[in-house]
């Protein structure tokens, strides 16, 4: 059992996304990896896709997720359930930052373009 600080974890960003990767293969974990992220008023995750499933627990804010040519809205205390190999892009539509928690059945987390290219992340996990 551990108890992890989450302050002390090392932050990450994209244009517009600030990132922290809470568990994942660092903390010694083989199966399991939980990403936190905050995004800006208006920014978006680039278009991408995972090789594991996504679950993605919306803290606080709003937002849409694209994907399959719909383009599906969701507020605060919902959760995104993606399967693997969907290509998919979270958008924040609101006025506040876009809170979240995702949780993966993988680690690292694989992350391709839509033409299955690997996407370089300023993170591991």
């Amino acid at each position: 059992m551990r108890v992890i600080d989450n302050s002390g974890l090392n932050e990450s960003e994209l244009p517009g996304i600030e990132h922290q990767t809470l568990a994942g293969a660092a903390q010694a974990l083989s199966k399991i990896s939980v990403w936190r992220q905050s995004m800006a008023p208006g920014s978006a995750t680039p278009v991408h896709q995972h090789d594991c499933e996504e679950v993605v627990l919306v803290l606080s804010g709003s937002g849409e997720v694209r994907a399959n040519g719909t383009a599906t809205p969701f507020g605060p205390d919902t959760t995104l359930v993606l399967p693997p190999r969907v290509a998919h892009e979270i958008v924040n539509t609101g006025d506040s930052p876009l809170l979240t928690v995702a949780v993966f059945s993988a680690t690292p987390v694989g992350t391709f373009t839509p033409n299955d290219e690997k996407m370089e992340l300023p993170w591991t996990s």
